[in-house]
């Protein structure tokens, strides 16, 4: 069963766009609400890993299919809708050209298929969606399966980025795909300071760090030298970005005093940047940079556990399975709540999620105007 014939519920990525949301009538911001992020339901590797074999393993995936199948139980039960579901990659474990691919596959789009169709499915590729480096050919086949690999659409006021991180870890096979993907992701970061969304979102498989911006290279994380550049980029801290200081003693431009100095890229402050600001700052006293420019979060799997941290304002979130677990959290879904000032979220075990639901506290924030 192709996604097309799976009447539209997981191909809805064509054209660098998912087109569940009209762009022109996402673009405002309206007020806080939730989505629900996955990762690596990867049929087949609870059977590979718990037999040794990882590599040629994973003839059987009824576990997973029984743990998907809960996790749209309960992404389904939920009230209100989350405006959309996202899976951060590894959908599944066979990589191209082994056996059992065409299988899972076919296995994992029935279940997804049973999705309320009220609720848009996110796809993200991961290494085994693509291949640890990938080709031209798997890049291919995942776009007429799953559909685009990288892509971008507004909900809410809030623009967000599905990426490509196999292009990050290894290019060597298709140099010029990776450059598509990184002039495509410049040219997003400059709209998301000429519209003046509300937060910039990123979604992708591997994280750029587990816990810091500096711990040492590992599978499960991007290089040090890659994973700075790309979150440099994010939150647009580039050197070659032209700033300006806006200080407390000496503005000369009518604002209110600041209590710190802070710096803004000038080249990303909108056409309409300066009367922004100047509303910013009689709000708020002190500019937070994140009301003009920079992504606000990463949301990725791969680890198959739950970790996470800072770089600037960046928040990395890594999120553990749907299936196989590799630590002690549970199989599980993260419930990710933005409001007009932040990003609130939090992992609920499937049991949780299925049987209680969203906890008040979370419920609250999408009451705040």
């Amino acid at each position: 069963m192709s996604a097309a014939e799976a009447g539209g519920v997981f191909r809805r990525a064509r054209g660098r766009t998912l087109d569940a949301f009209p762009s022109e009538k996402e673009r405002e911001w309206k007020g806080p609400f939730y989505f629900i992020q996955g990762a690596d339901p990867q049929f087949g590797l609870m059977k590979a890993w718990s037999t040794g074999n990882c590599d040629s393993g994973g003839d059987e995936w009824g576990q997973e299919i029984r743990l998907t199948e809960q996790a749209v139980q309960a992404v389904n039960k939920l009230k209100p809708r989350p405006r959309f579901f996202v899976l951060c990659g590894d959908l599944i474990h066979a990589m191209p050209g082994t056996p059992w691919r065409k299988e899972q596959t076919a296995d994992l789009q029935r279940v997804l298929a049973r999705l309320d169709s009220d609720i848009p499915l996110v796809l993200v590729s991961g290494n085994h969606d693509l291949g640890n480096a990938p080709t031209p050919e798997t890049v291919a086949e995942f776009q007429r399966t799953w559909g685009d690999d990288y892509f971008s659409f507004w909900v809410g006021g809030v623009l967000c980025l599905v990426l490509n991180s196999q292009f990050w870890y290894d290019a060597s096979r298709c140099p010029a795909l990776k450059q598509a993907q990184d002039q495509w992701l410049d040219q997003q970061l400059s709209v998301a300071g000429q519209r003046e969304c509300q937060h910039a979102i990123v979604f992708q498989h591997i994280p750029l760090f587990l816990q810091s911006i500096d711990e040492d290279d590992d599978y499960f994380n991007l290089t040090k030298s890659v994973r700075r550049e790309v979150a440099d980029k994010l939150v647009r801290a580039d050197d070659e970005t032209k700033a300006i200081q806006l200080k407390s003693a000496n503005t000369g431009i009518g604002f209110p005093s600041l209590s710190p100095s802070r710096t803004v890229p000038f080249s990303v402050i909108p056409a309409r940047g300066w009367s922004r600001l100047r509303w910013a700052l009689s709000v708020k006293h002190t500019l937070d940079c994140r009301d003009l420019v920079g992504v606000t979060a990463v949301f990725s799997g791969h680890y198959h556990r739950n970790a996470g941290g800072t770089y600037q304002n960046l928040d990395m979130v890594v999120s553990s399975a749907i299936g196989c677990q590799l630590g002690q959290d549970t199989h599980g879904l993260r419930v990710v709540v933005v409001t007009a000032e932040k990003i609130v979220h939090r992992y609920y075990s499937l049991d949780e999620l299925s049987e209680k639901g969203i906890e008040d506290d979370l419920m609250g924030l999408m009451k705040e105007k």
